[in-house]
């Protein structure tokens, strides 16, 4: 098969990077002489009436986009379209399958691959739509840094950054009032951001979805802080993190979209207040470990990314998804990965060194 056309498209969370991913894919492919589409937010493009043209990506269109956050195609986290949300007149909701819209398009236009740049949950669906004869490339894209298979993922280096400074000037604020702050990060049921940001910036407490919580051991903590003299106490909790015999906070569901974590710092701050009978506060960073320029590390990481899932397409390697391991970039069939999760291993270097430091991981 002679490749002519492709498309790129970024599905899920917006993640720093992105931006750098898209140039390089798009320089990648025109320098090989083929024409490069975007899709709009997801599959949009595809399943929404509203949004019926592609995205002519040229050096005009990716000029100066490496160090911008966001993505310039837009991105949807209810964009599945394997379950589209249709809203009724009589105010339900129901999933309607438009798969055959996005190959029916994909057709159409007269592509000859595409480029998904996702998450395990992008990556899921990429597989899915592998097995209807489109034929894809996959690059790992979550803050997250949850995809098995890759050391890291773009995103996650900025995320972490910004999530490390944000500790760092609420840990000065907590000194300066002697207060208990818990600030909740991102990462959904993985528990990397929290330990990598939280072991940067000298957290006392950190709590991870791999190692539920008690109030006993973090209670214990305050008090010996507060014996030394240490009449503070910073406290980083993963949103997906759980309580011993508990279950995971969310604040809802929206139809198309996986549940939306929340609410446990409020939660922690709340008892470890009551429990010690020390001021407590809470903070969720939310979507601003999202924002903003990507680091150094993801901009790298980003354009290699991009310019290797072009490769890979140009070799007609198809239904891989291009990761770094030992930073070293490979090719790693999606199908091995698709509905996995890599989750922070409780005997890693990085926990070993926070429970060496005297850092209270909840149990």
């Amino acid at each position: 098969m002679m490749i002519k056309r492709i498309a790129i498209n970024t599905g899920g969370g917006d993640a720093p990077g992105l931006n750098a991913a898209i140039r390089a894919a798009t320089l990648a492919g025109m320098n090989r002489g083929w024409d490069v589409m975007g899709i709009s937010h997801g599959y949009g493009t595809f399943t929404d009436p509203m949004q019926r043209s592609l995205i002519t990506l040229d050096r005009d269109r990716v000029r100066g986009i490496t160090l911008l956050g966001g993505t310039i195609l837009g991105t949807a986290n209810r964009g599945n379209p394997f379950e589209i949300p249709i809203q009724h007149q009589d105010g339900s909701i129901t999933l309607e399958d438009r798969s055959d819209m996005v190959v029916d398009g994909f057709r159409k236009a007269g592509l000859d691959a595409l480029i998904a740049m996702g998450g395990d949950g992008s990556m899921a669906i990429a597989h899915r739509l592998i097995q209807k004869g489109i034929p894809i490339v996959g690059v790992p894209k979550t803050i997250d840094n949850d995809l098995p298979g890759t050391d890291a993922t773009l995103g996650f280096d900025t995320a972490v950054n910004i999530a490390t400074e944000a500790i760092d000037r609420i840990s000065t604020t907590a000194e300066a009032h002697e207060r208990i702050m818990v600030i909740e990060v991102m990462g959904r049921y993985a528990g990397w951001i929290a330990l990598h940001a939280g072991l940067s910036a000298t957290a006392d407490i950190i709590l991870l979805p791999e190692i539920p919580f008690d109030f006993a051991s973090m209670v214990k903590k305050v008090e010996e802080r507060e014996s030394q003299g240490r009449h503070f106490t910073i406290v980083v909790v993963a949103e997906g993190a759980i309580e011993k015999e508990g279950t995971v906070f969310t604040k809802g569901k929206v139809a198309g979209q996986s549940e939306q974590l929340g609410g446990v710092a409020e939660y922690v701050s709340k008892t470890l207040g009551r429990l010690t009978g020390k001021e407590s506060r809470h903070i969720v960073l939310g979507h601003l470990q999202r924002g903003g320029s990507p680091s150094t590390l993801d901009r790298l990481i980003s354009l290699r990314l991009g310019a290797a899932a072009v490769r890979a397409i140009a070799d007609q390697d198809f239904g891989k998804i291009v990761m770094i391991q030992a930073g070293e970039i490979v090719r790693v069939p999606i199908d091995s990965i698709a509905g996995q999760m890599k989750r922070v291993p409780l005997d890693s270097d990085t926990v070993l060194t926070a429970r060496e430091l005297g850092i209270c991981l909840g149990d």
